[in-house]
């Protein structure tokens, strides 16, 4: 595969817990429950789910990951590479709606900015985990975690590479600005090796944490 393809996706099933992981809060009680509630119905309507990729051959030298179409220097994006000749690079959104609920909320109810920016995150990585084990059928290896711009030693710059490889702004509609931030700001650009060989198949909910070794974060999962 050589050309950029574009998928849409239904929305995935809404994961409440994870979302409360996401705002920091450790348990919930009844009004929060109506609030987060309440947020989720002004925003179910609202999202878009799209996905755009491209397979690649890899090949690892020294650190150095090449992609044929452009390369890129990382050590820890190499070792997660590593054992595969192909690749998928890929960039997910959910659209700008929530940007827009994130910054009126932010103006008249902090709370409730701070859910939206919870499903946001939640809504965006589960579209990717929907991805992911789409494309582990499609592909028939088995896929690495996914690994994105800013992890480990993988510099932001990268995103500039990917954002034009994929034209994302013309299929999905995300652009990148001079600060190498996405937007929407809910979307997520990502290197996903092939196992042909055998390997541990994708995995949602915790496996890209338990393949991380930044125990600090505050996002972690519990593994």
């Amino acid at each position: 595969m050589s050309t950029v393809l574009v998928k849409t996706y239904a929305p995935p099933p809404f994961c409440e817990r994870e979302i409360l992981r996401y705002a920091g809060c450790k348990g919930t009680d009844e009004t929060l429950s109506a609030l987060l509630q309440a947020c989720l119905d002004e925003v179910k309507d609202k999202l878009v789910y799209k996905v755009c990729y491209i397979e690649l051959p890899v090949r690892i030298t020294d650190g150095l990951c090449d992609f044929s179409a452009f390369s890129v220097r990382s050590k820890h994006l190499a070792k997660n590479l590593r054992g595969t000749e192909r690749a998928i690079v890929f960039a997910a959104t959910v659209g700008v709606e929530i940007d827009r609920l994130i910054a009126k909320y932010g103006r008249l109810a902090p709370s409730k900015a701070l859910l939206m920016q919870a499903i946001g995150a939640e809504r965006i990585e589960a579209l990717c985990d929907a991805f992911c084990a789409d494309m582990e059928g499609e592909t028939r290896g088995r896929l690495k975690p996914r690994f994105s711009a800013g992890y480990g030693d993988l510099p932001l710059e990268a995103q500039r590479e990917i954002i034009a490889l994929l034209d994302c702004a013309k299929k999905i509609g995300v652009c990148l600005n001079e600060s190498l931030l996405m937007s929407p700001s809910k979307s997520v650009t990502a290197f996903v090796g092939i196992d042909d060989n055998g390997g541990t198949v994708y995995e949602a909910n915790g496996r890209k944490c338990a393949a991380c070794d930044k125990n600090d974060c505050d996002f972690r999962r519990e593994i």
